[in-house]
């Protein structure tokens, strides 16, 4: 009778686990672990890597320097990237304001990076999101978006690639930086 009974709970509480799940996806979109993502405001459409083992997004620039500017500290660099859509090359100079420093401890040794806010069209949503600048040509992806603004998209499938189309148009909504998120 008491093995039933531990059998009966079992279940139900592992259908209850599954119904949550169930839910939880019905509400959240899906996203690949690599997508089309597009560069806001200038539109540049790149491939990003949604990489659940990086807490922040990366972005790869270039020419990286800080300066002053009416006494805050801001971030001057290049981005070179290939617009997916067009196969232009997007090479502006673009200043920032620097959001915070982030210390990175690697293989080659310790290293700093600045953090700066850019906004991210992943889907039908445009996201103000941190991205450590850092030199990516490299690397096959420009992008890379970490857990931090993974968790904001909504769920990952690693199994998957492409499947949110980014469309962020006039209308868009518009997902501001939320500061609480700076202390995961």
């Amino acid at each position: 009778m008491r093995k039933t009974l531990l059998s009966v709970l079992a279940s139900s509480a592992m259908a209850g686990t599954l119904l949550v799940g169930a839910v939880a996806q019905a509400e959240d979109k899906v996203f690949g672990w690599v997508e089309n993502a597009s560069i806001e405001p200038w539109g540049i459409a790149v491939k990003a890597k949604l990489d659940s083992g990086a807490l922040t997004s990366s972005l790869d620039a270039r020419n990286i320097e800080m300066f002053e500017n009416d006494g805050e500290e801001w971030v001057r660099f290049r981005l070179k990237l290939e617009d997916q859509d067009s196969g232009e090359t997007f090479s502006d100079q673009i200043e920032r304001p620097l959001y915070r420093e982030q210390k990175v401890r690697g293989a080659g040794g310790r290293d700093e990076r600045p953090v700066v806010l850019i906004d991210v069209c992943m889907g039908d949503t445009v996201y103000e999101e941190q991205f450590s600048l850092r030199d990516r040509e490299e690397m096959l992806y420009p992008l890379l978006l970490g857990r931090r603004t993974i968790s904001h998209l909504g769920l990952l499938d690693v199994r998957n690639t492409f499947l949110q189309e980014p469309g962020c148009g006039e209308n868009a909504t518009y997902v501001p930086h939320d500061s609480t998120d700076d202390q995961s």
